[in-house]
């Protein structure tokens, strides 16, 4: 994806699912070696989700662009674990309950961190992987939460943050609501809106009251460690009434 602006450096944007090739700038999948040529006026944005979680992914990326510009889109850690199952529902019905999954005990109330659908949603762990390598000024974090009741808000952080002018306006949004997001559309032109795909909106199953409460528990700390490394509160807390 190409933007016009004056600055020259290329993006990556993450979005909280391939990792980086392990072999190294000398593969052709190497990012460096398959993103598009960024031309004067021009910022090149590549996405991959699994690149926040993976271990190996910050080392790599400063070593082909350490003046890069990250963008991480976060959103409720237990909302995000409940829409990750809901996927792979969608795909292996034969799998177990999300309740099941997410408990290494449930009796005990201990919670299965390994299970990644859980572990991704550990934000500081991954965050402090990145600031080994990047200051926090070249990241800028995303809500998701806020990315869908204010879409154009969220949108001019982006903008301001890679020194583009604020195009992308209020003007541009049209929210869905049998799918519950908020879809793109050119405001000069009658086309249709572009919304999400089948794989987005998805309802999600009913989890136990006692499971949620358990797993807010869980990321709390967690979520408390976020909002002070990056100075944002996201008020995660607040979803359920917790505060």
């Amino acid at each position: 994806m190409e933007w016009n602006s004056e600055t020259l450096n290329p993006v990556w944007k993450t979005h909280l699912e391939e990792p980086c090739p392990s072999n190294g700038s000398s593969s052709p999948d190497y990012p460096g070696n398959v993103m598009p040529k960024t031309l004067d006026g021009q910022i090149t944005m590549e996405k991959t989700p699994s690149y926040f979680v993976t271990n190996e992914a910050p080392q790599r990326i400063h070593s082909m662009a350490k003046d890069i510009k990250l963008i991480v889109v976060v959103r409720d850690p237990v909302t995000r674990a409940i829409s990750d199952y809901t996927q792979t529902l969608s795909k292996k019905p034969e799998i177990p309950t999300f309740e099941v999954l997410a408990f290494k005990n449930r009796t005990l109330g201990l919670i299965d961190a390994s299970w990644s659908a859980i572990r991704i949603g550990i934000y500081a762990l991954h965050l402090e992987n990145w600031l080994q390598y990047f200051p926090l000024s070249q990241i800028l974090f995303v809500s998701g939460e806020r990315l869908i009741v204010d879409p154009a808000g969220e949108m001019a952080k982006v903008q301001d943050f890679l020194g583009l002018k604020r195009v992308v306006t209020e003007k541009h949004f049209y929210f869905n609501k049998t799918k519950g997001f908020p879809c793109l559309k050119k405001p000069e032109d009658s086309s249709a809106p572009r919304c999400l795909g089948k794989s987005k909106g998805r309802t999600h199953p009913r989890i136990d009251p006692d499971v949620i409460h358990r797993l807010r528990k869980f990321y709390k700390p967690f979520n408390m460690m976020f909002y002070q490394m990056t100075g944002q509160d996201f008020q995660w807390e607040q979803e359920e009434g917790d505060k």
